[in-house]
């Protein structure tokens, strides 16, 4: 088997492992439960273009991630939270897969592609993304492609329709999946820094092919977002100049807010800072040219992330795709030369990153039962004994390989350390779960078939509750209006700040409580127990 075919194997193996096993194993998220409504109320009520949340138009994002997120939950149930979460790892392996090609292609090392798609599938923010139904792992995988396409185009006087077209048709797919996200945060940098490194030859030849690009990718990327203008103006509007607020006037950070974005990959954290000392490195990589590439597309992209006024740890996401490949050269150049280094202020960043994680591994054991409790493990003995034994062994293997000097062995330990995480310890993330009052909304639906009462949302809905519970619920203030239901006798779910609103607007009616839904994960009193996950159900009475 060639060299090539082998690593495609491997990253195929690696992402399996991390991506795929396990994916049922934590609670839907906030962006999820948006995402598996919408493709919810897609299969119920046909709404595939006219997209909806809770009944009402969700123009927000692009439909494509929903779509395929939806005809997989037709295939194999909406119950099943992993064929939810399965296009959101099927196109999370597209991008290693295409990183690796990239990294092949720009520097001609095989070696070197492998290691940065390796530490590209084990970053940390990459690990979650593409383990969760978001949006933000589908508009940048699929730039990737473009990305690699692109790079083609540019490099070679060969196929240049052909690479163009595909170009065209996945920027398409990367702007109906979120926009101009990834246009912004991963293919401009790309464009600028492949500019000012390997400039544009040949140019004139080009252009014909490229205006083939623009037409193709602008009706791929626009034909949506005109037929819900065409149909649906006012509301399109509306979410148009409200979410077009949001960037100056929500989650304002400061411009130096994501200057600690190497942090976002976990357990390379250190390896990618010191991969980003360009003067310390740009004369130990194999490659100088491609380093200032890799080095110039992580710069950029965080320089115009951070000029945008709203700023949020997951809009990191496109930065660690180049970091990746960045910190790649570092990691080549300790395979080459680690063994001779003498350098105290060379080793010892390498001894320290390696062996924090192998002592985490030497000592989980017995640190995560007294993290866990007994009581926690009940029921999840084998998943704790099985991650306990393999995190020991795999944690002793890498001092002994460090205090040998062998840093090659030490890197793939690593990667197996992320994969025995994700394959033996993800079965545990349910023990955290510590809440005793917990209960679903789910269980509403039992209520209303005994009592044959129309229940209502007060003021707001919750995207996870909605998801639970399994239908549109009708909300009764939407903005100044407010709805009075036309029934004498009725159900209303109530969060605790609404409470007082809601007793002065049934103040002329016989108020009773039922029940509290609580799906916080954590008890009541918790720092994380939040208000918007539990609602209190009132039957009210003319």
């Amino acid at each position: 088997m060639k060299i090539e075919r082998l690593h495609i194997v491997i990253l195929i193996l690696v992402c399996i492992a991390i991506f795929f096993v396990n994916l049922d194993a934590i609670f839907v998220n906030i962006m999820e439960a948006r995402n598996f409504t919408t493709a919810r109320e897609m299969l119920h009520d046909g709404n595939w273009l006219l997209t909806t949340l809770n009944g009402e138009p969700r123009y927000q994002k692009p439909p494509l991630p929903t779509w395929l997120t939806a005809v997989s939950a037709a295939i194999f149930g909406l119950k099943s939270l992993t064929a939810l979460r399965l296009p959101a790892a099927l196109i999370t392996v597209v991008l290693i897969l295409f990183s690796y090609k990239l990294a092949l292609k720009f520097t001609r090392s095989r070696t070197y592609a492998f290691i940065s798609s390796l530490i590209m599938a084990t970053s940390f923010y990459i690990v979650f993304a593409g383990r969760n139904g978001q949006w933000d792992i589908f508009t940048h995988g699929f730039m990737m492609v473009c990305v690699y396409q692109l790079y083609l185009f540019f490099t070679s006087e060969k196929q240049k329709y052909q690479h163009a077209l595909i170009a065209a048709l996945f920027f398409g797919f990367s702007f109906m999946s979120k926009g101009p996200v990834s246009l912004y945060a991963l293919f401009i940098p790309f464009l600028i820094s492949f500019g000012i490194v390997y400039k544009y030859r040949n140019f004139k030849s080009r252009i014909l092919p490229l205006l083939l690009f623009l037409i193709v990718a602008f009706a791929v990327s626009g034909w949506w977002h005109w037929y819900t203008y065409t149909f649906d103006t006012q509301d399109v509007a509306a979410i148009t100049q409200k979410e077009t607020s949001n960037w100056t006037s929500y989650n304002v950070r400061p411009f130096y807010y994501y200057w600690s974005f190497f942090t976002q990959s976990g357990v390379w954290t250190i390896p990618a800072f010191i991969g980003l000392l360009y003067p310390y490195l740009k004369n130990r990589v194999f490659n100088k040219k491609a380093y200032l590439f890799t080095f110039l597309w992580t710069v950029v992209s965080v320089v115009l992330l951070s000029i945008i006024p709203e700023k949020k740890s997951r809009y990191l996401l496109p930065v660690l795709i180049p970091l990746a490949l960045n910190t790649g050269f570092y990691i080549e150049y300790l395979f080459r030369r680690f063994s001779e280094i003498s350098d105290k202020r060379e080793t010892f960043p390498v001894y320290f990153n390696f062996g924090l994680i192998a002592t985490i591994g030497l000592v989980f054991p017995i640190g995560g039962y007294l993290f866990l409790g007994a009581d926690a493990l009940s029921g999840n003995w084998g998943w704790y004994i099985a991650l306990s034994i393999v995190l020991f062994g795999i944690g002793f293997f890498i001092l002994q390989k460090l205090v040998q000097k062998k840093i090659k062995p030490v890197f793939y330990l690593t990667i197996a350390f992320i994969a025995a995480i994700i394959c033996f310890g993800m079965p545990l993330a349910k023990t955290l779960t510590v809440n005793p009052e917990y209960k679903s909304l789910a269980k509403l639906n039992d209520w209303q078939q005994k009592t044959d009462l129309k229940v209502y949302e007060l003021t707001y809905f919750t995207p996870e509750m909605i998801w639970e519970y399994g239908k549109p619920i009708e909300v009764l203030k939407k903005d100044d209006r407010f709805k009075m239901p036309a029934e004498d006798r009725f159900g209303v779910l109530v969060a605790e700040p609404d409470k007082e609103f809601f007793r002065k607007k049934f103040k002329h009616y016989t108020i009773k409580k039922v029940t509290r839904y609580d799906m916080n994960p954590n008890a009541p009193g918790s720092r994380t127990h939040r208000d918007r996950l539990y609602r209190d159900l009132y039957v009210v009475k003319k």
